[in-house]
């Protein structure tokens, strides 16, 4: 068949004015000579498309479409799949392809549907995914990311192994929304897939928070090593035009800076003609002058025989104006065959002013000689004396004491001064085999020329490795120069899946080493008594033990105290009568006339006196005398009271452990904290770790089995229960006897240990990376949990067990078992959940608590089956959730039904608002709610909240929560405020999600409660790239200061990336906004996180 010359050519452009051929299908009986095909970019509307006209000559195989397609398609690995415009189809042949139709084109085999008709139009300039021209004029840059703090605002990407395949990028928000973005941005510009980048001397560059150590010059690799070449980025950088740029760089104040002509040298260096003094690696230059520094030069010659055993390299550079040279900086990449070095001396040579100067430098640059450096300095010599010394820092970095705070990944330092900077160094050699573990400190030494007064360092790590977020607690410089001790304190993680995600940190010095330990000291302090002020509720039982004397303290009948009580004395427990801040009574819990008090300074009996807690790092308490400050309570060594002064401070002891009675009651829920911040918590995979955070997901609910034995199921996954089995420690425990526990108290530090029953002398132990696993008992901490009451249990019946088969038998209590529960019921938990439905007991005699309040709840003419809590938000905490909830649940909230509870509010300070609730569950999940009503049983004050709303999913708002103030002649303390929350989710593939999604919002006042966001103004919630607008209710939270996002994903496939919230309060212009700009859930040191929290960056 004779082919018409229309057809005797394979024909690629772009579509133009977005005119596209028909897409009817033709009914033919002959085959088509020639097809006309557009096809489109997978998942990308703003791509226009590229026409091809596709005949047997042009293309012979469909490999060969594929190839060509990936030159006019930018993909990161090219086009690998071609499918039809839905997906789902693919198209493996060129016989299967239709004339006039369209195609999407893709580097793998999940496809994302394209909107034909929006890729049809024209697109705005600044849409197009086109490849960019970098001689194109230059546009203002956009702000660069949060996540890239100090970034540069345009940066130089090389070519792996082509330094002459280069274009400048400006770093734009849009190109930043994620480093997954940012790449396949310089694959469209470099066109040539990239995968990874490196800095210009051979170091991975894995995220954007890395690129701040890049020098403002990256090279750009897909899957292959990097290829050292002459990355020179003095020559396109500094100072001269850029292509494009309409204006020029000058130094400071306003003259303009020399020509480039002023700024070249001449630069000699002679390789020692040691044995192997040569070497295969990359050497670079940096010069330091008094105006600025250059940025490493990297020195390549044309005949590449640069650097061998006794040669002489001379190389001409240019730097710019840099002012007078004092220093410079000389080393190499490591990398090659053979990368060690020895240089023997270097020669500058100023070409502008003639000035010359010698450098001897006889020095090893190598991993394997001398210090192991690869980088060193050197000061310029003035009449043969240096103008600056050289001097050796003394480096100790402190690694975290959390559970898995240690890294693998490797550190890098660049110290700062007033006279210039170290670069970025990487800490290697230490005084111990293994850097950065779990709260170790180790000590570096750098080399440099003296510094001057150092103000700021710049750490953090590469991200490599499995396990590498750091927790960094601080770093201490010593200048052995001045003998001055420089104290960078940081304590804050360096991973990208905890705090904000960084992983390098400026850190600037404090101005006194002392008190800068004193901060440290305090702040320890501080979080220590956050992780215990909860034994210090009111209503809680209290025992005290001192350590010095091995006795616990008793207030005897006679009003004598002593420091020797055994562990069952009944005049060693104490009541929590009064409670404020860290200021309390504690009474005697078997003589109710008598309270621990100080006396002139001597603790005995009295009337009710008030005892501050001063809490130290090691979690022991002192108890300080309220209106007295300086005088703690003090024991000799034979558990006699003392004064400080009355014998040699090491037979004294101030320091006393607490401990908690009924701790580990039935039904309790409790938290296992491993560290101050840390819990014992359990993953999806069943498996169990001790680095996880202090929220819900670590609550365990206590099945008490027997005296001291206990089973411990987890509060977020039901019927999952902590165990040892086959030599492995997880949760996947059914509630057999692998999962029973025998609970030994820990008397030294007040923490417990688990240990099998059923393999006695295996505890539960963690890892130093926090997962769980058997170990013998060695009085380690990794086998020591200290436990936190959530909510109290209560006593079994006598010979009741609480294996879950038998958790259902029907038991008669007798008065003395009803009298125990009396008093379980009666305790406090902590501020956050600091409230429980109790029972009282009918008698007359009964004495009323200042907690005990009476809740009327009337519903309207709508009533509900799903469970419904309540929470009291006070001045000084928040008492829920708080489950309204009876022995008949049927029987509860009937339409014009008010119900009536009897709760226990715990020290919450003035009520100011409520929050009432339910779960959405049961077949009747609406609810009308008329009004609540609180009494204070004691003083009878009344509490009215009329709500009038409907709580369900389909009516109203679509909210099962509201929030309700508390009145006050006729007006609410706080208003009520709507919260408009804009959610907006990624461009990345696979950001959308149909998965829950859930924010709180957190402000000066409290906090909104986890809310369901379900009404959005969109059909279908969380779609990519798509805007979802959100109504919050609550009570006036002030000025917002964070944000918790919460997405419960079931499979990868439904993990959701979110750029950002931003929240505005009606009746206002300004916006509060929460970059996330992460996928949901996430994993961090191998713990799967449904949830972050964004605090706020900033108002618009």
């Amino acid at each position: 068949m004779s082919e018409t010359p229309s057809t005797s050519f394979s024909t690629v452009y772009r579509t133009s004015e977005g005119q596209v051929p028909s897409s009817r299908h033709l009914s033919i009986t002959h085959p088509v000579v020639a097809k006309r095909i557009i096809f489109y970019k997978s998942g990308d509307p703003q791509f226009r498309g590229v026409r091809v006209v596709v005949n047997p000559r042009s293309f012979k195989t469909f490999d060969a479409l594929l190839d060509s397609l990936s030159g006019k398609v930018p993909l990161p690995f090219g086009v690998r799949n071609i499918s039809t415009p839905r997906g789902r189809h693919s198209i493996t042949r060129l016989e299967e392809l239709e004339d006039g139709e369209s195609y999407l084109c893709s580097h793998g085999r999940k496809v994302q549907p394209v909107d034909l008709d929006k890729a049809r139009r024209r697109p705005r300039p600044w849409l197009s995914s086109r490849s960019v021209n970098t001689h194109a004029p230059r546009r203002p840059a956009a702000p660069a990311a949060p996540s890239m703090p100090r970034a540069p605002r345009r940066l130089l990407v090389f070519k792996n192994g082509d330094p002459q395949s280069r274009r400048v990028v400006l770093l734009s928000r849009r190109v930043t929304q994620s480093f997954e973005v940012f790449l396949q941005h310089l694959s469209q510009v470099m066109q040539c897939p990239v995968a990874k980048l490196y800095a210009t001397d051979g170091r991975k560059v894995p995220s954007l928070q890395a690129v701040t150590l890049s020098s403002g010059a990256v090279v750009a690799a897909g899957r292959e090593p990097f290829k050292p070449g002459n990355y020179d980025i003095q020559k396109y950088l500094l100072p001269a035009k850029l292509p494009g740029i309409s204006h020029r760089v000058h130094r400071k104040g306003n003259a303009r800076a020399e020509s480039r002509k002023s700024g070249n040298w001449k630069v000699s260096i002679t390789t020692s003609d040691l044995a192997n003094a040569g070497t295969s690696s990359q050497i670079y230059i940096v010069l330091y002058g008094q105006h600025r520094s250059s940025v490493p030069i990297y020195l390549y010659g044309t005949d590449g025989g640069r650097f061998q055993d006794g040669h002489e390299d001379i190389f001409t550079i240019t730097v710019g104006d840099i002012g007078m040279l004092f220093k410079i900086r000389i080393g190499h990449t490591n990398t090659g065959c053979s990368p060690s070095w020895h240089c023997k001396e270097i020669h500058l040579q100023n070409m502008n002013s003639g000035r010359q100067f010698y450098i001897p430098v006889q020095r090893w640059l190598a991993r394997d000689q001398e210090d192991g450096e690869i980088c060193r300095e050197f000061p310029i010599l003035n009449k043969g004396q240096p103008i600056l010394p050289v001097t050796i820092y003394e480096l100790h970095v402190a690694t975290g004491e959390l559970w898995n705070a240690g890294t693998v990944a490797n550190v890098y330092i660049s110290i700062y001064g007033e006279k210039g900077d170290t670069g970025s160094r990487q800490l290697l050699t230490s005084n111990s085999a293994f850097n950065f573990l779990r709260g170790q400190i180790n000590t570096f030494f750098l080399e440099a020329v003296h510094l001057g007064d150092l103000y700021k360092i710049v750490i953090g790590h590469d991200g490599l490795g499995s396990g590498n977020g750091w927790f960094l607690d601080d770093v201490v410089i010593k200048d052995p120069t001045t003998n001055h001790e420089y104290v960078f304190f940081c304590h804050r993680w360096l991973d990208q899946g905890e705090d904000d995600g960084k992983i390098v940190r400026e850190v600037y010095a404090r101005d006194n080493s002392i008190f800068s330990a004193r901060q440290k000291l305090e702040l320890k302090r501080k979080e220590t008594w956050s992780a215990e002020r909860w034994k210090f509720i009111k209503g809680n039982t209290l025992q005290f033990y001192s350590r010095l004397t091995g006795g616990f303290v008793r207030l005897h009948p006679d009003g004598t105290v002593d420091a020797i009580g055994k562990k069952t004395d009944k005049y060693g427990l104490f009541d929590v009568t009064f409670n404020k801040g860290n200021v309390c009574i504690f009474q005697s819990h078997k003589m109710r006339h008598l309270s621990l008090a100080l006396d002139n300074g001597i603790a005995g009996r009295g009337a009710p006196a008030e005892l501050r807690v001063l809490y130290q790092p090691n979690r022991c308490a002192l108890l300080e005398s309220a209106l007295v400050p300086g005088h703690t309570v003090i024991f000799d060594r034979h558990g006699k009271i003392a004064e400080e002064s009355s014998t040699g401070y090491a037979d004294l002891s101030k320091e006393l452990l607490v401990f908690v009675k009924g701790i580990f009651l039935n039904s309790a829920v409790i938290l296992l904290a491993t560290s101050l911040y840390q819990a014992l918590c359990l993953q999806p995979d069943g498996t169990c770790t001790g680095a996880g955070k202090q929220s819900e997901k670590s609550y365990w609910k206590v099945h008490k089995v027997s005296s001291e034995i206990c089973m411990f199921e987890s509060v977020k996954n039901m019927r999952m229960y902590l165990r040892i089995k086959d030599g492995h420690c997880d949760g996947m425990g059914t509630g057999d006897i692998d999962c029973h526990f025998k609970i030994k108290k820990n008397l030294e530090n007040a923490s417990i240990s688990l240990e099998s029953t059923k393999s006695p002398g295996l505890f539960v132990g963690l890892q130093p990376d926090g997962q769980a696993k058997p170990v013998i008992y060695t009085k380690d901490e990794n086998v020591f949990f200290y436990p936190q009451v959530i909510q109290f249990g209560r006593e079994n019946p006598m010979g009741m067990s609480a294996t879950p088969s038998q958790g259902e038998e029907k038991i008669q209590e007798s008065e003395t078992q009803k009298e125990t529960l009396s008093k379980s019921e009666a305790r406090g938990s902590l501020p956050s959940s600091a409230a429980k439905e109790i029972r009282h007991s009918q008698s007359s005699e009964t004495l009323l608590s200042e907690d005990e309040w009476k809740v009327l709840v009337l519903t309207g003419n709508t009533g509900t089956q799903a469970n419904v809590t309540l929470w009291v938000y006070g001045e000084e905490g928040v008492a829920g959730p708080i489950s309204l909830g009876k022995d008949s649940p049927e029987q509860l909230f009937l339409p014009r039904q008010e119900d009536e509870f009897q709760v226990e509010i715990k020290s919450i300070g003035e009520i100011y608002k409520i929050r009432i609730g339910h779960d959405g569950t049961s077949r009747q999940p609406e609810w009308s709610l008329q009004r609540v009503t609180m009494q204070h049983k004691k003083s009878k004050k009344i509490l009215d909240f009329v709500a009038n709303v409907w709580l369900s999913r389909i009516q109203a708002e679509g909210d099962t929560v509201c929030e309700l103030p508390v009145m006050k002649e006729g007006k609410p303390i706080f208003p009520l405020m709507r919260y408009y929350v804009d959610v907006y989710t990624g461009q990345l593939k696979q950001a959308e999600t149909e998965s829950e999604v859930s924010l709180c919002l957190y402000g000066e006042r409290g906090d909104s409660g986890l809310r369901l966001l379900h009404k959005s103004n969109m059909p279908v919630r969380f779609q990519r790239g798509q805007i979802d607008k959100f109504q919050v209710e609550a009570v006036s939270l002030g000025k917002l200061q964070k944000v918790l996002l919460c997405c419960e994903a079931s499979d990868k496939s439904q993990y959701w990336y979110c750029e950002k919230v931003i929240v505005r309060e009606a009746g206002t212009t300004s916006e509060s906004i929460f970059t996330c700009e992460r996928w949901l859930p996430f994993m961090s040191q191998g713990i799967i996180h449904s949830e972050v929290e964004l605090y706020c960056q900033g108002e618009d």
